[in-house]
């Protein structure tokens, strides 16, 4: 077991460096960020500055606002002697070698004999910037390289030099993967390490095609987006959010960097990105790039006038067909399309997988390493040698033949003296050196598609829904509904896995999925077409359904814990708070968002937000509770959604005893070993609730009062003040007079006789069509 790190400092507070000192924070270190001193007056005001400017990027870079406490801000010339008391330096100044080198020599002397000290670049030799200096500082120096935004995107590449002590790159690795959420992939010293190498190739085969092939930005897009399993930014969007100069200045230094490259040739800047970099046209940051947005509509370049134009229609086929198919499926149709859009693809991807196949052993040793700088640095949802196996390893291999594209010699020797069917085999992976080795999976992961290929672990399942057995006494229950909603199949399998749950000898159950995000709420659609077609009643029955099994969830007799990540909105939410336990990771975003359409929280939200406020004062008394009522009527009615599971504990949407993990990973398995302690522990059921203190009349006409105020400021529309008041109506106690102490089951009385009836309204009904039509909410 290494000794995770307790401080650190961070040596440059530029973008890169704020932000990365921003996530140490969040781990929990101390941080000291540093940075030149100002030529006059305050010699901190360079770094003050760069620190004010990061605390206003969205999205935020810190889990909470307090977080930034733990860091100190200082200068090179008066606080280089704190580093003489931390665990980690990392060095995050200018791309200049001349100006690392000279900073690793001043603070050489100065940094601890066991400090570890990283550089983080992206593009610069790590063994020059500690030349000279001696071996015991260079055993513990290495190359760092954080994608931007360090705090979302997951890919950390960690690059060690000759000299760098394996035990040193080891602690590393395991801290950034445990303690920053990190995926490491280790990297060797060359030009752009791995992820920029192939990704700056994509990026720049995507751009060649509209110079000189004559496919439209739009159809690049298209064709290089969510279609192939990528981010929705596809190409030209990713390059205008990158810079184009940007773009242009890492191109233009890989190209000299990379001779021995056989597709370097690819890296050379088209005139046209060299014409707009010239021009001011830089992408986002100037409002304008390949795209413009110009009163409400976007426009893309016309490459030979440099005006911005309306999409034309595009010649890609029937893609919508292909849209609806699982990606590897997808994948294949498009590569076996002879259209236009199939034409391209083959090209483009043929290109991709032969420069993925150059590069090792170049880059790194293993396929593997590639395929997961790749998902977690670029957001692709396949890495290029999994996506080679799922084209079929022969036909890719057959196609690369036919059309003259190269073939690294590695994998024409994995032919020629292997029977095989694709780089992977089971948990293995192929490599030039090992031949078929095993995949490094972490242990304390849980993979549900292999849990889920053994029938065995299926105990009960519906087509919206499962309960898996994962091991060691303690089941799973997991949504497969669209969305991962709480649809009317989900809910009624979740009271037959209780049933089953209740009388099994299992210690107790995770409610969770492998999914980006943990639950998008109550099925919308389902609920509206009952409302639309008069079915009020049935929907009553629903709601008083959901509320019971909520309710029998949180006192559940065996140990219940929710395994959160990503979004939990209304229902969901509402599924998080009843349940006894929850582990969530840090990239959780909670909150009851119902009155952004036109409902107010009916499975309990509101009952267990008001007996929040209640217990959070200190004396139950109208004046201790009222601000922690404000405080939940301002975060309900404004349908506020936690930017972290850490900021989900200040709004009450979790409770102080949550975990939060911030390698969102490793939920499952954390959730599992929390049943398995309660139940070891002697797990007993949360005691009832005898009471919630509500303040009655008095406290509602303040928050109507306070509702009424928002409207007249123009931040709330009038219908928003009709709900918000149905919202304090229902927090406050309904009618009653003056504070009084209430039944759970009273409160729980009151939101569904207000929920159904905002059914009928109008407003609403819009609200829900809107939201499911464009997938935004609609202010009305």
């Amino acid at each position: 077991m290494f000794k995770p790190f307790r401080n650190a400092a961070v040596l440059g507070a530029g973008v890169m460096g704020s932000q990365i000192a921003a996530h140490l924070a969040n781990a929990g270190l101390t941080v000291h960020l540093l940075d030149i001193p100002a030529p006059e007056g305050n010699k901190n005001a360079i770094v003050e500055a760069a620190w004010h400017k990061a605390l206003k990027l969205k999205p935020p870079i810190l889990y909470t606002e307090k977080i930034a406490r733990r860091i100190t801000l200082g200068n090179f010339d008066e606080h280089l002697d704190r580093l003489a008391d931390v665990d980690w330096v990392i060095e995050v100044v200018v791309e200049n070698l001349e100006i690392k080198q000279q900073l690793m020599a001043r603070i050489e002397g100065i940094v601890s004999h066991d400090a570890i000290v990283s550089t983080n670049t992206s593009g610069l030799p790590i063994k020059e910037i500690a030349r000279g200096l001696p071996q015991s500082f260079r055993k513990r120096f290495l190359g760092t390289h954080f994608f931007n935004p360090p705090r979302y995107l997951k890919l950390l590449e960690l690059i060690p030099t000759e000299d760098t002590d394996t035990e040193i790159l080891l602690r590393l690795e395991w801290f950034a993967r445990l303690h920053l959420g990190k995926g490491v992939v280790v990297a060797k010293d060359t030009p752009n390490f791995i992820a920029n190498r192939i990704g700056i190739y994509a990026t720049m085969l995507g751009i060649k095609a509209f110079t000189d092939e004559g496919y439209t930005i739009e159809e690049i897009d298209t064709l290089t987006g969510t279609l192939v399993g990528r981010p929705k930014s596809g190409t030209f969007r990713t390059a205008d959010l990158v810079g184009l100069d940007t773009l242009v200045y890492v191109a233009k230094n890989l190209y000299p960097a990379v001779p021995e490259d056989e597709s370097r040739e690819v890296f050379r800047v088209p005139a046209l990105l060299d014409k707009l970099v010239s021009a001011g046209i830089l992408g986002a940051k100037t409002g304008q790039g390949f795209y413009k947005k110009e009163k409400g509509q976007i426009l893309s370049l016309n490459p030979k006038t440099l005006a911005y134009e309306s999409a034309k229609s595009m010649d890609l086929g029937d893609l919508k067909s292909m849209n609806k198919l699982e990606l590897p499926k997808r994948l294949r149709a498009l590569y076996q399309d002879r259209g236009h859009a199939g034409k391209f693809f083959r090209k483009y991807i043929l290109s991709i997988l032969s420069y993925s196949s150059y590069r090792i052993p170049e880059i790194t040793d293993s396929p593997a390493e590639i395929d997961r700088a790749m998902r977690w640095g670029f957001g692709w949802e396949l890495g290029p040698f999994e996506i080679w196996d799922v084209l079929g390893f022969k036909t890719v291999v057959t196609d690369m033949q036919t059309a003259d594209i190269p073939l690294a010699d590695w994998v024409a020797t994995m032919i020629k003296h292997h029977q095989v069917a694709g780089f992977y085999q089971h948990d293995q992976v192929y490599t030039p050196t090992h031949e078929y080795i095993a995949l490094n999976t972490p242990q304390d992961e849980i993979d549900l598609q292999v849990i889920k290929s053994h029938p065995e672990n299926i105990i009960w399942q519906n087509e919206e829904a499962a309960l898996l057995d994962i091991g060691e006494e303690v089941v799973l229950y997991e949504f497969r509904s669209k969305g991962n909603t709480l649809s009317f199949k989900v809910m009624s399998g979740l009271v037959e896995v209780l049933d089953i749950l209740e009388n099994s000898d299992y210690h107790g159950m995770v409610i969770g999925n492998s999914n980006v995000n943990f639950c998008g709420g109550a099925n919308l659609a389902e609920i509206g077409k009952l409302a639309q077609s008069g079915q009020l009643d049935a929907i009553a029955d629903l709601v008083l359904q959901f509320q019971k099994t909520l309710q029998r969830i949180h006192y559940f007799p065996k140990p219940i814990v929710a395994a959160v990540r990503g979004l939990a909105l209304g229902g969901g939410c509402e599924l998080v708070m009843a349940c006894p336990q929850v582990v969530a990771a840090a990239e959780s975003y909670i909150g009851l968002v119902e009155l952004s359409v036109g409902l107010i929280p009916g499975a309990g939200g509101i009952m267990r937000m008001a007996a929040w406020a209640a217990e959070h004062s200190a004396q139950e008394t109208a004046t201790q509770i009222q601000p922690f009522l404000q405080k939940v009527f301002e975060t309900v009615g404004m349908a506020k959604v936690a930017n972290s599971g850490y900021e989900a504990q200040e709004l009450g949407f979790l409770s102080p005893t949550a975990k939060i993990i911030i390698n969102s990973d490793r939920r499952l398995y954390v959730a599992k070993q929390e049943v398995i302690r309660l139940a070891l522990e002697g797990y007993a059921p949360i005691p009832n609730r005898d009471s919630i203190m509500v303040l009655g009349q008095p406290a509602k006409a303040a928050l109507e009062h306070a509702a009424y105020v928002f409207q007249q400021g123009g931040y709330i529309s009038e219908y928003d003040r009709f709900l918000a008041n149905r919202l304090a109506y229902v927090l406050t106690g309904g009618e009653l007079s003056s504070p009084s102490l209430v039944s759970e089951d009273y409160l729980l009385q009151l939101e569904r006789d207000l929920f159904v009836p905002l059914l009928k309204e109008e407003k609403t009904q819009a609200r829900i069509a809107h939201l499911l039509k464009t997938k935004k909410p609609l202010r009305n």
